[in-house]
C-alpha cells in the first residue's frame, strides 16, 4: 500500500513530446524556474538547483532539473517526468516529498507534460548536484511518505471548480493546478498537508518567514478583475503598493503568458468561495 509504483512506463503512448514553445509557457505558469534555478545568479534558466527550503521537517534542497545527464534530468523519459509530476515518484521508484507540489501538479494534462519535456530538453545543462535534503528521523524514511500519499493525496485529481465558462475554466487549472497558488495561500496540519477549510484564505509562510495573505472574495473582494489581471501583469495593486517576497517571481513568471491567461486566473480567483482569515 505504501510502495511507490509509477503510472506510465517508457514508451507509454499517451506520452507523446510536445512543442517546446508551448512548453515555454507551461514552465512560466508552474513556476519551475522559481524554485528550480540555482541560487545567486541571474540567469532563471541555470536549473542547477541547491535552493534549501525550510520546514518543520527539515531543510529540503531543490534538485538540479536542467538537462545534464549525470547531475540534472538528461537521462529522463517523458515517462519519468510524467510520473514525478503526476504520481510524485522518481526514476528510482521512490517517493517525492511534497515540498515538490505534485499534489497540484499531478492534475496536469498529458500532452502539457509532453510540452514541458520538450521544452527542458532545449535548455542550457548545468553540471553540480545540490546537497541532499537534511532531514531528521523519521522524515528521512522516503516510504513513509506512502502513509502521507494515502491520506492527503489524490492521484489525477484536481481542487479545480469548473463551470463551463471556458476563461473560468482556464483560470481554475492555471491557478489549481500549474500554479499551485493554495500551496502558499492556505495553512497546513501538523502532518504539512493543507486544511481544506483553509484553501486561499491565507496562513503561515511554509518557510516560516511571513503570512501568506487571503486571496478569497472575504479579504480581496473589492478588487476587479481588471485589477487582478493587472497585479498579475505589473505587481501592482489598486492601493499602489507593490507586491513583494515570492510574489515578485510568480508575478515575473504570470507575465509571460498570454494576457487572457492572466484574466483567466482574475476570473478564477473572484469565483472563490470567501473565506475569514485563520488565525496565525
Amino acid at each position: 500500500m505504501t510502495a511507490a509504483t509509477p503510472r506510465f512506463a517508457p514508451g507509454d503512448r499517451t506520452l507523446m513530446e510536445g512543442d517546446a514553445a508551448r512548453g515555454r509557457l507551461v514552465f512560466a505558469a508552474a513556476g519551475c524556474g522559481s524554485c528550480h534555478a540555482r541560487p545567486g545568479q541571474s540567469d532563471p534558466l541555470n536549473l542547477g538547483g541547491g535552493l534549501a527550503l525550510a520546514s518543520p521537517f527539515g531543510t529540503f534542497r531543490v534538485p538540479n532539473i536542467s538537462p545534464d545527464l549525470i547531475d540534472g534530468i538528461g537521462s529522463w523519459s517523458a515517462a519519468d517526468l510524467a510520473n514525478a509530476l503526476i504520481s510524485g515518484i522518481s526514476p528510482a521508484d521512490e517517493h517525492y516529498y511534497p515540498a515538490f507540489p505534485y499534489p497540484n501538479y499531478t492534475g496536469m494534462r498529458i500532452e502539457d507534460v509532453g510540452d514541458l519535456y520538450a521544452y527542458l530538453r532545449t535548455l542550457p545543462a548545468v553540471s553540480g548536484r545540490p546537497p541532499p535534503h537534511d532531514l531528521p528521523l523519521p522524515f528521512r524514511i522516503r516510504r513513509l511518505l506512502g502513509l502521507w500519499k494515502l491520506l492527503f493525496f489524490d492521484e489525477g485529481g484536481s481542487e479545480a471548480r469548473l463551470n463551463g465558462d471556458p476563461l473560468h475554466d482556464r483560470g481554475a487549472y492555471l491557478v489549481e493546478v500549474l500554479g499551485h497558488c493554495d500551496d502558499c495561500h492556505s495553512t497546513r496540519n501538523i502532518l504539512g498537508a493543507i486544511k481544506p477549510s483553509t484553501r486561499f484564505a491565507g496562513g503561515p509562510d511554509p518557510e516560516g518567514t511571513g503570512f501568506a495573505p487571503n486571496i478569497t472574495p472575504y479579504h480581496i473582494g473589492h478588487w476587479s478583475e481588471t485589477e487582478i489581471a493587472e497585479i498579475l501583469t505589473s505587481g501592482r495593486t489598486p492601493e499602489r503598493r507593490r507586491l513583494g517576497s515570492s510574489m515578485v517571481d510568480v508575478v515575473s513568471n504570470i507575465a509571460q503568458l498570454p494576457q487572457s491567461d492572466r484574466v483567466a486566473i482574475a476570473r478564477y480567483i473572484k469565483s472563490l468561495p470567501a473565506r475569514p482569515t485563520p488565525h496565525p
